[in-house]
């Protein structure tokens, strides 16, 4: 299977910041008929940054929940879909078994795991940058930092308190809905930034084209 080598950015401090999203251009649907419009919308587009974010476990043996929050960005937009409110389970399910809509993230294994074993939902016409690229001279996946840094040459900043929050929560705070949105607008800049024919050249990387964990 094709996969792209990047070379690895060791000094990320050194980078400007990562031009995300802002709180004006993040949605979240809370009726039937804002999910059924936030998916035309997601439909509309060939393809679209995903992720999902769960409410942490501290404890040994404790089962997570999640997904608690499911991401979805296009180059416009970002959509915060709340697991559990009505409408929801059937949007998000229309985005993520679209044959028509590549989704894009990283690190997807145990996304998809929890939206199997949760929501039901498999995930179908997807691709996982964490395992398609790879740095020059190294083993293992490359993560969404390591992406930004190298393929755009900015610094995505990665707050441990942000992200260890309580997803959870009907309510989101300015500084979760930022921080979701854009880990799936990013991986949807990178992949737009590998070029015009990335998609093409990676067919054998989408899933279900080729099944990645066979």
């Amino acid at each position: 299977m094709p996969l792209i080598r990047i070379p690895q950015v060791v000094e990320l401090d050194v980078l400007p910041p990562f031009d995300g999203l802002q709180l004006d251009q993040i949605v979240t649907p809370e009726t039937p008929e804002a999910f059924s419009q936030a998916r035309d919308e997601l439909l509309g587009w060939p393809q679209v940054g995903f992720d999902t974010e769960s409410k942490p476990t501290f404890k040994v043996g404790e089962v997570s929940t999640g997904p608690h929050l499911i991401q979805f960005a296009s180059p416009e937009k970002a959509y915060l879909f709340k697991v559990g409110s009505d409408g929801c389970s059937e949007a998000v399910s229309a985005v993520l078994q679209s044959d028509r809509v590549l989704k894009v993230g990283f690190g997807l294994s145990s996304d998809r795991s929890r939206l199997r074993n949760r929501l039901h939902i498999e995930m179908r016409h997807f691709i996982d940058l964490g395992t398609t690229l790879r740095y020059q001279g190294k083993k293992g996946q490359v993560g969404l930092r390591g992406a930004v840094a190298t393929v755009l040459g900015m610094r995505v900043s990665k707050s441990r308190s942000v992200s260890t929050s309580n997803w959870s929560n009907r309510s989101l705070t300015d500084a979760q809905r930022l921080y979701a949105a854009n880990d799936a607008y990013a991986a949807l800049r990178v992949f737009l930034a590998l070029g015009n024919d990335a998609e093409r050249g990676l067919q054998d990387r989408i899933v279900p084209a080729k099944r990645l964990d066979s």
